[in-house]
């Protein structure tokens, strides 16, 4: 049985960096900005474990994040575990991943190459099993006009 889990997040552009550092797709980038929130603020990651948890019914970002960060725990990454784990725990294990970004910036093409391997890591995953692609969407959205970044994720997932 195959299941598909779709996800979403986005988070407002924080600039200065105040501090923090732009992540995304588990990569820490060197930018002058960085995302607003109480984690890494991660949307790729963020919106992959929304994916996850819509294919086990187990919400991990809110409450289980949320205690997590208050606990210190502010890598995505580790959220994404603890939906592995639940995804796990169903008998399941992710098949593909599809994630559009819409954003002006980071260019995401150059990041491309590391962003797929980073997820290949956290995912178990192989290349081919996950599709990135990146949109400005002409500008027309906040997202589009650097204010933020929003991602999308599609997951499918198969009986072990």
């Amino acid at each position: 049985m195959v299941k598909v889990g779709i996800g979403q997040d986005s988070h407002r552009i924080q600039e200065p960096a105040a501090g923090k550092t732009l992540v995304l797709g588990g990569l820490a980038l060197k930018e002058d900005y960085a995302l607003e929130g109480n984690s890494d603020s991660d949307v790729v990651l963020h919106a992959i474990t929304n994916a996850i948890s819509g294919i086990t019914g187990k919400p991990v970002l809110g409450p289980t994040a949320d205690k997590l960060c208050r606990a210190g725990q502010t890598d995505s990454a580790a959220y994404l575990k603890v939906a592995m784990d639940d995804l796990a725990s169903i008998g399941y294990r992710i098949g593909h991943v599809s994630v559009t970004l819409e954003c002006k910036r980071p260019k995401i093409l150059p990041i491309l190459p590391a962003m797929v391997q980073r997820l290949k890591e956290l995912l178990g995953v192989s290349g081919n099993d996950i599709g990135i692609t990146a949109t400005t969407g002409e500008g027309l959205t906040d997202f589009g006009k650097g204010l933020g970044i929003q991602a999308f994720a599609c997951v499918t997932a198969a009986r072990t």
